[in-house]
């Protein structure tokens, strides 16, 4: 085995054994988080930023959020998103920020009218200033991300990197969902989002996480595989991905990850040429048929009730009134506020006080379109406008970022079904505006 193949398992094996570790003593992910920051800080600073390290840690950071959380190991539940900002912040120290990112200067400066706002419809309790820090630090950290990602350039190489980065802690994700639930079979008794087989932690969140890993190991799998070896432990990282996410009961992350999927394959069907075409189609037969076997492994472990949850049905096969489990009713309340306060909103949090007294829900948006529009009103719209178009338009002078498309997808479908409650939508999203070149030719790998 080559070294770099070496090197490449001791890194999946290393966070098996985390996941391991910390399932026989959950302290020691509180001081794994600690771990992550000091360590990524000080490699930082050490470097000097000078091949963007600070995209390096804040990957891996995000990437690590809900293995935290799902453990218990969060200092604070925002932890992950202040984390970014602060390494974002460090290499924004040594390698300074693109004066030409305007779309997003403006993009921060739209969502102050709307805090403001909130200091003054909101009463000023502790409780509040959580609700305004926990909805605008997504947000926020989205923002200080995209100032330091606008058109910096940075190799093919050192992308994929990034994208390893935000995967790795997936794996110890998933380990400690199989340790954690090991028989699926025994806690699925309904069609509704499971959070025995999500470790105890929120099932959207959960798929969310894992349907980022299952893109990453794929394109890995195509792209960055030399070895048949390595080929192998790629997609297998993503079937075990796909399995333990599809038993979430939650589609979000698993729609989210075959679109991102799709839209990678055909982008790369476009560039390449004859034979690396025939190689991908390999690639593709492989996928269908992995899927298929993990989706009837599914059918098997779930009693069936998989299908009913797709189809929209419960138990008893009887089709749900809801199709979005209850979140179409949150997103009709802040379509109502929004029409009734068009201009600046209701102000950040506000939304949730108003479902509270109008409907007697007390839950949080989880579509970060729709709370825009509530809550910043028709600059809501400006923001939203900016955040999709300034993307594609920089694509326009950056073919070669071929994941960008599949990036912004994941920040799009997103935030429609799990908002901005992780740090992944903002600091993925960030990677969208990378000036992407290519040192060497891409090509699907050689032994399939």
């Amino acid at each position: 085995m080559i070294k770099e193949n070496r090197f490449y398992t001791a890194l999946v094996l290393g966070h098996i054994a985390l996941a391991v570790i910390v399932f026989i003593l959950p302290v020691i992910s509180k001081l794994y988080a600690f771990a992550i920051l000091i360590v990524g800080i000080a490699y930082i600073i050490k470097r000097q930023n000078k091949n963007n390290e600070a995209l390096l840690v804040a990957a891996y950071i995000t990437g690590s959020e809900v293995f935290l959380r799902c453990t218990d190991g969060v200092p604070v539940y925002e932890f992950s998103k202040y984390a970014v900002v602060l390494v974002i912040f460090i290499g924004m120290f040594f390698s300074g920020f693109s004066k030409n990112a305007i779309p997003y200067w403006i993009y921060i400066l739209l969502l102050i009218p709307s805090v403001i706002l909130a200091t003054f419809v909101l009463n000023n309790s502790i409780e509040d200033r959580k609700i305004i820090s926990f909805v605008i630090s997504g947000p926020l950290c989205l923002g200080i991300a995209s100032l330091y990602t606008y058109q910096r350039k940075i190799s093919y190489n050192n992308m994929n990197l990034i994208l390893l980065g935000l995967a790795l802690p997936v794996i110890s994700l998933a380990v400690f969902l199989i340790l954690y639930n090991p028989s699926v079979r025994d806690v699925i008794t309904g069609t509704d989002s499971n959070t025995t087989t999500s470790g105890g932690f929120g099932p959207n969140q959960v798929s969310t996480a894992l349907g980022l890993g299952i893109f990453v190991f794929i394109s890995r799998a195509i792209l960055q595989s030399k070895t048949l070896f390595i080929t192998i432990l790629n997609l297998s990282l993503a079937a075990i991905f796909t399995f333990r996410a599809i038993v979430t009961f939650s589609r979000g992350g698993i729609a989210t990850a075959a679109v991102m999927v799709l839209i990678l394959i055909a982008g790369l069907y476009l560039r390449f040429n004859y034979r690396a075409k025939v190689k991908l189609h390999y690639f593709i037969v492989g996928i269908l048929l992995g899927v298929s076997v993990i989706w009837s492994y599914s059918l098997v472990q779930t009693n069936g009730l998989i299908a009913n949850r797709y189809a929209n049905e419960d138990a008893a096969g009887r089709v749900k009134e809801s199709k979005f489990s209850g979140r179409e009713e949150l997103a009709e309340s802040e379509m109502s506020t929004f029409y009734a306060n068009p201009i600046f909103g209701v102000g950040v949090g506000k939304s949730i006080e108003i479902r509270k007294t109008e409907t007697g829900v007390d839950a949080a948006s989880h579509n970060e379109i729709t709370r825009l529009l509530a809550e910043h009103g028709a600059l809501g719209i400006l923001i939203l406008l900016i955040l999709f178009i300034t993307p594609i338009f920089l694509h326009l002078d950056n073919r070669e970022n071929f994941f960008m498309f599949p990036i912004l997808f994941f920040w799009l479908l997103t935030i429609n079904h799990a908002a901005m409650r992780i740090a992944a939508p903002a600091f993925v999203y960030s990677l969208a505006l990378l000036k992407v070149y290519i040192t060497t030719p891409v090509k699907v790998q050689k032994e399939v």
